[in-house]
C-alpha cells in the first residue's frame, strides 16, 4: 500500500508540474522558462505536427515499458529459485518467437508511417509568400531581404537591457537581438541558410525548424507563424567560443505591420561591399 501511495503522489507531481509548465508557455510564446517541462508550445503547423507526434511517441513508449516492467516482476516473482526450484526444460516456442518478432515489427511500421509524413512535411517547401536569407558568423546572424529591395543587416545579442531601451519589446536574457527577424504572419516564409566561417545552426522551436548553416552551401526550410507573437531560438551547432551568445529573434506581425518595417528597413539598412559581412548604417 505505501508503495501505491508513493506512486499516486509521483504522477500528481508530474502532473502538476506539467500543467505549470503549460502556463508559463502560454504567458510567452517563444521563450523557455525555469522548470519547464513540456515541449514549447507550437506556433506552426509542423510544430503543431511534431508535438503531437511526439505526445502520440510518448504514450507508446510509457506502454511498452509498463509492459516489459511487469514481464520482469512475473520473472522475478514467479521464476525465482523459491518460487520454482525446478526450471522448465523449453528450448522454443514458435508461436513466441513469431509473436515477439512481428509485434515489434508492427509497431515500428505504426511508428513510421507518421513520421516519415512529418518528414516529408517539413523539407517539402510550399509555394512562398517571401524568403529571407540567413547568414551565420562567429558569433552573430545577418539577414537579407531578396524580394523586398534586398537590403541586409547584422543581429547581435543584447547583453543588457538598456540597449534596447525605449524600443516596444521584451528583453529576454540571452535570446534578445539588436535588430529582428520580422515576417508577416500567417504567410509561408522560406528562409535560406548559409554561413561564411564554420558551421552554424539555424533554429527556432517554437517553430518547429533547425537547419545547419555550412560555408559554400544553401540549405533550405520553411515556416509559418499561425499567431503573432515574437518567437525565439539559437545557434545549434557548436560553433566556437561564443556560440552560447547566437541568439534568433524572431517577429510574426501583420501584413500592415510588416510592409511599414520593410519601407522603414529599406531607410535604416544597407549593404556594405560585397562581403558578406553587413553592418547597420548609423543614422
Amino acid at each position: 500500500m505505501r508503495i501505491i501511495k508513493i506512486f499516486k503522489i509521483t504522477l500528481s507531481s508530474i502532473f502538476t508540474i506539467f500543467i505549470t509548465s503549460q502556463a508559463f508557455s502560454a504567458e510567452n510564446m517563444g521563450a523557455a522558462h525555469p522548470w519547464g517541462l513540456n515541449l514549447r508550445e507550437a506556433f506552426s503547423p509542423v510544430m503543431a505536427e511534431m508535438v503531437s507526434f511526439h505526445n502520440w511517441l510518448i504514450w507508446l513508449i510509457t506502454i511498452i515499458s509498463l509492459f516489459v516492467l511487469v514481464l520482469l516482476f512475473i520473472i522475478i516473482f514467479k521464476f525465482n529459485t523459491k518460487a520454482n526450484p525446478k526450471p522448465t526444460k523449453t528450448t522454443h516456442n514458435t508461436f513466441l518467437e513469431i509473436a515477439w518478432t512481428a509485434i515489434p515489427v508492427l509497431i515500428l511500421v505504426i511508428m513510421a508511417v507518421p513520421s516519415f509524413k512529418l518528414l516529408y512535411k517539413a523539407d517539402v517547401i510550399p509555394e512562398a509568400h517571401m524568403t529571407v536569407k540567413a547568414i551565420g558568423h562567429q558569433w552573430y546572424w545577418s539577414y537579407e531581404y531578396p524580394d523586398h529591395g534586398n537590403f541586409t543587416y547584422d543581429a547581435w545579442m543584447v547583453s543588457d537591457a538598456e540597449e534596447i531601451e525605449g524600443q516596444d519589446r521584451p528583453y529576454t536574457r540571452l535570446l534578445t537581438t539588436d535588430t529582428r527577424v520580422v515576417v508577416p504572419v500567417g504567410k509561408v516564409i522560406k528562409v535560406q541558410v548559409t554561413a561564411t566561417d564554420v558551421l552554424h545552426s539555424w533554429a527556432v522551436p517554437s517553430l518547429g525548424v533547425k537547419k545547419d548553416a555550412m560555408p559554400g552551401r544553401l540549405n533550405e526550410l520553411w515556416f509559418q507563424a499561425d499567431r503573432e507573437g515574437i518567437f525565439y531560438g539559437q545557434c545549434s551547432e557548436l560553433c566556437g567560443t561564443n556560440h552560447g551568445y547566437m541568439p534568433i529573434e524572431v517577429h510574426a506581425v501583420s501584413e500592415e505591420e510588416f510592409l511599414a518595417w520593410i519601407e522603414e528597413a529599406k531607410e535604416n539598412y544597407a549593404k556594405v561591399g560585397e562581403d558578406l559581412n553587413l553592418a547597420k548604417v548609423k543614422e
